[in-house]
């Protein structure tokens, strides 16, 4: 079912729990020559994911609103490759990588889960 908001969506909520702790747990921890890049990079994406959520939830039609859908995917799968580099740079701990790559995952998994839903409701309608 389809909440009263973008809010009540489960791939909105996982997007936006990613999005707070990557703002608690990870971007305190770069050093601040990486301000303009890489933590700039890292917020704009975890922030991208959450938007096209809910732009696409406003949308009329599933057609219009799943580019949005899978641009939101698209941002959260940067998230997990700005968050490997951070690993790579050791801004941050293999453990809060590991903890993070999962919840990366799981996101997407929920957002798919989603995008198969509406599809299923769309091809009903036909």
């Amino acid at each position: 079912m389809i909440g009263e908001t973008f809010e009540d969506l489960k791939c909105w909520q996982s997007a936006y729990i990613l999005k707070r702790r990557i703002r608690k747990e990870v971007i305190s921890s770069f050093p601040k020559e990486e301000r303009y890049e890489l933590t700039s990079q890292l917020i704009r994406a975890s922030r991208s994911s959450t938007a096209n959520i809910a732009e696409g939830w406003g949308r009329f039609h599933f057609l219009e609103s799943r580019k949005f859908y899978y641009n939101s995917r698209g941002s959260q799968a940067e998230v997990l490759d700005h968050l490997m580099e951070a690993r790579d740079c050791e801004y941050i701990s293999d453990e809060l990588y590991e903890s993070l790559r999962a919840d990366v995952i799981a996101s997407i998994k929920i957002l798919n889960g989603y995008i198969r839903y509406l599809s299923s409701k769309a091809k009903l309608k036909e």
